[in-house]
């Protein structure tokens, strides 16, 4: 019997108004919900960066800057302490993480060994460890270990946020986030309207700009063809070509002795430079210098460039002056704001890019809607047309439920992704499926009792332990993916597992109650008749029957799958083989393929394809890979950004750079393992043995022809395939969930029914459930197919494909496994026919 206190009502109904309420101001715009009171809270769901446009980029702390800079600190602290104390050495050099020296004087080997000592200390450098060995003839070296330059780089990484998220604001932009990944990366990602090119202009860049001499006592030129001194070094100018400077290494005024720094653009001649203004003891430095060395040059050095040399006429005592800048317009400006960011203490390479126009992201978020809006009303006409009164309450279910997803994300702050979109319309399609099994039960409980309300409950309570079964799968397959990495993967995964747990909630709370308040309202004697739900009530088909040949097929079509995975291959997307992935739309008229092809090809970037996609004006261009490093593929997506820009406004831009990509193989692969092995010991946990070896059997299944099917269709295979397997996965093993529950429930009963006979009544008892759902499923699916767009197409057909191979895997492949593996031995032949005869009749255990 159902039976729910007036307080569960209450409180289930309480639940359910909260939800609408939280939900309620995503409907609202901004002045609208800045006028709701305090207490209602103003909670929404985020739009990720793919819905609202933006761009997602990941830095990387250059290495080497790092290892150059401590050689080279290293290098002048062993000169100056040597000098220091009048000890004399020669054949001072850095290579590598080793310094490097021959005291000349063997009398004075000792005194610098105990000098050099405290420098293998930290000395300032947390992490930091340096190793001093004395070789032959007065040769010491001191080796800069791998663990101090990864701590050093690890310091450099968070001394660089500030500086990134100060050069942000910077550039004028407000809806951004700066937060650190890993030991040496940075990811940003910056919401609106976004010149993605420039950000990472001023990103990318170390910007230390210091005062130096230049060393006149031999040319550039000069020191280049002989020997400079080792208080000097050698730099280039930014002329084009550039003009080699002997400078003086010593700064005495650096960016960090600037206080006011403004761009100045002359109006009538268009020359810029930097006005700028230096704190008091940059200011008293640049006074004592150039008072010193009036007639000389200065240098001042712009990352390791030399930017300009001025003549010094007389002292320059006031702390303020003008820096040429031979830069464009925008290009002196962004020099200010990285001047007054203050300087990165290493080289911040791009690694990753993915950015998107804000007008892509809004055709993203109507496609989303429209696909959404269309699955609802297709998934609730199905349910009221099987069910009547119980499809509408189902319907009603359904809605709550979309608002309890939308409450939930919206309370805990989640980002709702393209790909998450398509998880809730997914959702739609699966949610009814609890609501189905209960329905089903509550059919066969009622022809063994006399008391339909009793039957309702007893429905409602057998069913419980067979929906959290099947629905643990799939939540197991979302928390997998939540680690994948991808921002849009993440939101598929969390509005997945959100939703999995909502419908569970609901369809035993809200559905219950309704359907509690239904009984004792209109007291029915039966469940309401309807047109289709009896057309598999009687169903007797033997499956099992033709196990051997369906077996074998799916083998071979198997082992062909493993082959052309073996030969063909999978066509990798830039997720996982890197490149570029660009699409464009031509600001007029109809994109040109050929034009834009031979246009690339112009840029010598190797292998590049253009196709169109989604309309005629619009063009997807992918770039292969460099091949060069990080760098290569930046560069790459800058070329074709200068080439195109004139015509072409750049919906989309993802770049991946061979550390991403390969990460991302890594993660891939090693999700897809944890994910099969955590489902598959949840299964074995729950059942038998026999059970978890035909639940791997059919999953491996699954795995190898979904494989197949990329290979096949060339399909590109990117993170949103991983989703796709992963999801199909705990789909495919939901519905083998719900077969092997009824086989278990069924071997308790019938304890010496043969196996075929009991798995086929299992099938058939359970059939109306499976098609049920895999139909409501499938038409979620493709009015995502047919409006969800052009982005998520090809995952959409995987998932289309993924639910028919699943629901036949947990038919066809999931169970004869347990025979072959002997979950219970075969029966004589004729008790089997005794048993057959008696104990199963039309389909249905009796």
């Amino acid at each position: 019997m159902l039976h729910f206190s007036r307080w569960k009502t209450l409180l289930i109904w309480l639940v359910a108004f909260a939800a609408i309420v939280i939900a309620a101001p995503n409907l609202l715009t901004e002045a609208q919900r800045s006028s709701l009171p305090d207490w209602l809270g103003h909670d929404r769901l985020t739009l990720g960066l793919d819905l609202q446009g933006g761009s997602h980029i990941v830095l990387k702390v250059e290495r080497s800057d790092v290892v150059k800079d401590r050689l080279e600190e290293l290098v002048a602290n062993v000169r100056n302490a040597l000098r220091g104390a009048s000890i004399r050495y020669t054949g001072l050099t850095g290579n590598d993480q080793t310094v490097t020296v021959r005291i000349t004087d063997p009398a004075q080997i000792k005194a610098a060994v105990d000098l050099l000592k405290p420098l293998t200390t930290a000395g300032g450098h947390s992490g930091s460890e340096v190793a001093l060995q004395q070789g032959e003839e007065g040769q010491l070296s001191l080796q800069i270990s791998d663990a101090g330059i990864t701590a050093d780089v690890a310091s450099a990484r968070s001394r660089s946020l500030d500086i990134v998220g100060r050069r942000i604001a910077g550039f004028g932009y407000e809806n951004f986030l700066v937060r650190p990944d890993g030991a040496d990366r940075i990811v940003l990602q910056v919401l609106g309207s976004v010149d993605a090119e420039r950000l990472k202009n001023i990103l990318n860049q170390p910007a230390k700009l210091s005062f130096h001499l230049i060393d006149e006592s031999m040319s550039g030129q000069e020191a280049l063809n002989g020997r400079w001194p080792a208080t000097s070094q050698v730099l280039y100018s930014l002329d084009d070509p550039p003009i080699p400077y002997l400078v003086d290494r010593t700064a005495f005024v650096t960016g960090s002795n600037m206080v006011d720094i403004e761009p100045i653009v002359d109006p009538q001649t268009q020359e810029t430079s930097i006005a700028y203004r230096l704190d008091a003891e940059g200011t008293q430095r640049l006074a004592q210098a150039t008072e010193q060395n009036i007639g000389k040059h200065l240098a001042i050095v712009f990352d390791d460039q030399v930017m300009s040399s001025p003549a010094i006429d007389a002292a320059i005592s006031g702390g303020e002056g003008r820096i040429s800048a031979n830069f464009s317009e925008d290009g002196v400006r962004d020099l200010a704001i990285m001047l007054r960011a203050g300087a990165l203490p290493a080289t911040l390479t791009s690694v990753e890019e993915r950015s998107v126009s804000p007008r892509f992201g809004a055709d993203s978020i109507f496609n989303g809607l429209i696909a959404g809006l269309v699955a609802v009303v297709l998934v609730a006409a199905l349910m009221i047309a099987l069910y009547r009164i119980l499809g509408i309450i189902a319907v009603v279910s359904l809605f709550l439920n979309l608002i309890l997803i939308v409450a939930v994300l919206s309370l805990v702050g989640a980002t709702l992704t393209l790909p998450g979109i398509a998880g809730i319309v997914l959702i739609v399609g699966m949610a009814v499926d609890s609501n189905v099994l209960i329905y089903e039960r509550i059919r066969e409980e009622e022809k063994t009792t006399h008391f339909f309300a009793e039957a309702v409950g007893r429905g409602f309570s057998r069913a419980f332990s067979t929906i959290v079964d099947a629905n643990v799968t799939i939540f197991i397959a979302a928390i997998i993916l939540f680690f994948l990495g991808s921002e849009s993967i993440r939101g598929f995964a969390v509005t997945l597992a959100v939703g999995i747990l909502t419908t569970v909630f609901t369809a035993f709370t809200l559905t219950r109650s309704i359907v509690a308040v239904w009984l004792s309202a209109r007291h029915p004697r039966h469940l309401p008749k309807s047109v289709l739900t009896h057309l598999f009530e009687h169903a007797n088909i033997r499956f099992m029957g033709i196990r051997r040949y369906v077996f074998t097929a799916s083998a071979v079509i198997s082992l062909i799958a493993m082959a052309a995975f073996a030969t063909i291959g999978l066509h990798l997307g830039i997720d996982f083989s890197g490149g570029s992935l660009i699409e464009v739309t031509a600001k007029q008229g109809n994109a040109d393929l050929a034009d834009l092809h031979s246009r690339l090809n112009d840029l010598n970037l190797g292998d590049v394809s253009v196709e169109r996609t989604g309309g005629p004006s619009n063009a997807r261009i992918r770039i292969a890979s460099q091949g060069g490093g990080e760098n290569a593929e930046q560069s790459s997506a800058t070329l074709v950004r200068g080439e195109l820009q004139e015509d072409y406004d750049f919906r989309r831009v993802d770049v991946v750079g061979p550390a991403i990509s390969g990460e991302l193989t890594m993660m891939a692969t090693l999700g897809v393992l944890a994910a099969l092995a955590a489902i598959l010991i949840y299964i074995w946990i729950r059942f038998e043995w026999q059970f978890a070896v035909g639940a791997i059997v059919a999953t491996l299944h699954d795995v190898i022809i979904m494989l197949g099917l990329f290979v096949f269709t060339g399909i590109e295979f990117n993170l949103t395939s991983i989703a796709a397997v992963l999801t199909i996965v705990g789909y495919s093993l939901n519905d083998t969930v719900v077969v092997y529950d009824r086989m278990r429930e069924n071997l308790k009963r019938y304890k010496k029914m043969p196996l075929p006979i009991l798995i086929d009544a299992s099938i058939n008892q359970t059939l109306s459930r499976t098609v049920l759902t895999a139909a409501t499923t499938l038409i979620a699916l493709l009015a995502l197919f047919l409006f969800g767009g052009e982005v998520i197409r090809s995952f959409t057909f995987a998932m289309l494909f993924g639910v028919a191979l699943g629901t036949f895997s947990s038919i066809y492949i999931a169970a004869p496994v347990l025979i072959v593996f002997r979950l219970r031995p075969e029966a004589p032949d004729g008790e089997e026919s005794n048993k057959t005869d008696a104990g199963v009749k039309s389909g249905t255990v009796v």
